[in-house]
């Protein structure tokens, strides 16, 4: 067992897990934040997809020991404590940028880090950033117009 200490969500949380345990294991299981999908266990679909220091990382891929100290950001931790969603999130809701919405919550949080990055990415930009999020549902054009309207509002 190992003690772990993090940010979550802006809320410092230290708790006792197995050394193994995966940081999207440690999100749902343990803190209960079921809001980090996972998908396929193998870094491929993305669907777990959220960001520590400021990167977007694939959250099954990632020991939750590895994040000791670290800021970690979820899909929960986006909305402004008010209920106000983040701009990204009112994108995908305003272009209906999800279907199923397994997806969705790796899609936003590495759009969050492509727009912190890039203020104003082109279609090809958009499209490259996400190219590690899968989505077997909308075929990401309003995806893309999601993050675009997203961008456009600041």
């Amino acid at each position: 067992m190992k003690k772990v200490s993090a940010e979550v969500n802006g809320k410092k949380v230290t708790k006792e897990i197995a050394d193994h345990t995966l940081l999207s294991v440690f999100l749902r299981e343990v803190l209960n934040l079921t809001g980090t999908h996972v998908g396929c266990d193998t870094s491929s679909c993305g669907a777990c997809t959220l960001i520590v220091n400021g990167e977007a990382v694939k959250s099954c891929s990632l020991l939750a020991a590895q994040c000791e100290g670290a800021e970690v950001m979820t899909i929960e931790g986006l909305a402004a404590s008010d209920g106000t969603l983040h701009p990204i999130q009112e994108g995908f809701r305003e272009k209906h940028g999800l279907q199923c919405g397994y997806c969705t919550p790796g899609m936003i949080m590495s759009s969050v880090q492509l727009l912190q990055r890039n203020p104003n990415p082109s279609d090809q930009e958009i499209r490259h950033a996400l190219e590690g999020n899968f989505c077997r549902c909308t075929g990401y054009d309003n995806i893309v117009k999601a993050v675009q309207w997203a961008a456009s509002q600041s």
